[in-house]
């Protein structure tokens, strides 16, 4: 036991680097086993840093044959090694349950021998999960590149979700940081998995009880900041996956300083949060807001504003598509609106079908209109205030978060 938690301390720690673990519920029937994938079942609980803990999240082995400079399991790298066997981790993963520690498994895994190798392992933990303990919870398994397809097949209809970290954006980054990796090798396992998830929807339609296939979909992670790759380049990588292999999500994770290489920042750079949560919220607008990577971003300017969010940066560059009039825009013209969501979006369009929203009323739908005000026109009736200049907005946006940063201040 005392080896097990030894092993448990390594592997855990290992695992925390990665950040895309966000768990969702995929309506996996439960058959009277034990656990439970529902939305509702899936418990969240955050450390300090922000990172998702409701899982059970280990790599299988720290062991790696890789030498990626960035990563803290590379093969030169003097850390203290440990390796799971299946059996151990499909009896972690149910004591764990049992303790109501966890209502899921996140399983990683560093390249041991080959990835046929790892990838066997992976799959029979997997195995002994479902099959031995009969359990029924979530299940987010990382397919290792340069796997046989057979056994990428084999884990996904054993787990809820997938995913390929492809880590650095561009096939120079590759080249620089982990030249044992190739992007082909990279790119075809997703390839694969939307391949299969596609295959299974159409039987799925014919035979109802065929088994699903990553109901989950699959995502995938980029490292920010161990390159000199701007915020265009990461958003377009992005929106490719996207659109290629209908990838679920990007997590974009704020390089950490773990390792001394002439290739990566100074061992005292401070991780890029900041940049990181620009792009997750350009993220968000690429996949609900309509935006294209293009609109966000230019060769000619190529990363974002740290100090306004990409939408309301979008709005100061293209500020002669504004005032927009609120009882008149499109469902598509409202989501430009910075300060104006999905969801007050819609309410704005249902209402307009009763009334003419004023002023007054659209704080009430969920609009931020401490920002919305500067962009639009109700009956024509513009309450900004000020003129409609970048520059004059932006100075009074500057000015509100310091008050705002200071009276928080006043309050401790």
């Amino acid at each position: 036991m005392k080896e097990i938690l030894e092993k448990l301390k390594i592997l855990a720690d290992a695992a925390k680097y990665d950040v895309s673990c966000a768990s969702n519920g995929v309506g996996r029937k439960n058959k009277g086993k034990i656990g439970n994938s529902s939305a509702s079942g899936i418990c969240h609980t955050w450390t300090s840093d922000g990172r998702c803990v409701s899982l059970l999240k280990i790599l299988m082995t720290n062991d790696c044959v890789y030498d990626c400079k960035y990563c803290i399991n590379r093969i030169t790298n003097n850390v203290q090694r440990a390796s799971f066997t299946p059996e151990e981790i499909a009896a972690l993963t149910i004591e764990f349950y049992r303790r109501n520690y966890i209502e899921g498994l996140f399983l990683s895994s560093a390249v041991e021998k080959n990835p046929d190798y790892t990838m066997e392992r992976i799959c029979k933990a997997l195995e002994l999960i479902r099959n031995k303990y009969g359990f029924s919870g979530y299940i987010h398994v990382k397919a290792i590149p340069g796997a046989d397809n057979l056994l990428i097949k084999r884990a996904g209809f054993l787990a809820d979700r997938m995913s390929v970290n492809i880590e650095l954006p561009t096939r120079e980054s590759l080249k620089i940081l982990a030249p044992q990796k190739k992007v082909e090798k990279l790119l075809l396992p997703m390839k694969q998995i939307d391949n299969c998830i596609v295959e299974n929807k159409e039987v799925r339609s014919k035979f109802k009880s065929s088994p699903k296939f990553v109901p989950g979909g699959q995502a995938t992670q980029m490292i920010i900041g161990a390159t000199p790759d701007s915020d265009y380049t990461i958003l377009q990588a992005s929106q490719s996956l996207y659109n290629r292999y209908n990838m679920k999500r990007v997590y974009f994770s704020a390089y950490v300083p773990v390792a001394s290489s002439p290739n990566l920042p100074s061992i005292n750079t401070m991780p890029p949060l900041k940049r990181e949560h620009r792009l997750y919220q350009a993220d968000w607008l690429l996949r609900f807001y309509k935006f294209k990577a293009d609109e966000l971003l230019t060769i000619e300017q190529p990363n974002f504003d740290l100090d306004f969010d990409p939408k309301i940066s979008w709005a100061f560059r293209n500020i002669d598509k504004f005032p927009i009039e609120i009882n008149k825009a499109s469902y598509e013209e409202l989501l430009r609106i910075p300060g104006v969501g999905i969801k007050s979006a819609y309410r704005i369009i249902n209402q307009r079908k009763v009334a003419n929203i004023s002023y007054d009323s659209l704080k009430k739908m969920g609009t931020v209109l401490k920002r919305a005000k500067y962009f639009t026109t109700f009956n024509g009736k513009y309450y900004g205030g000020i003129q409609i200049d970048p520059d004059k907005i932006k100075g009074i946006l500057r000015q509100k978060e310091i008050q705002k940063q200071l009276s928080i201040f006043e309050l401790a």
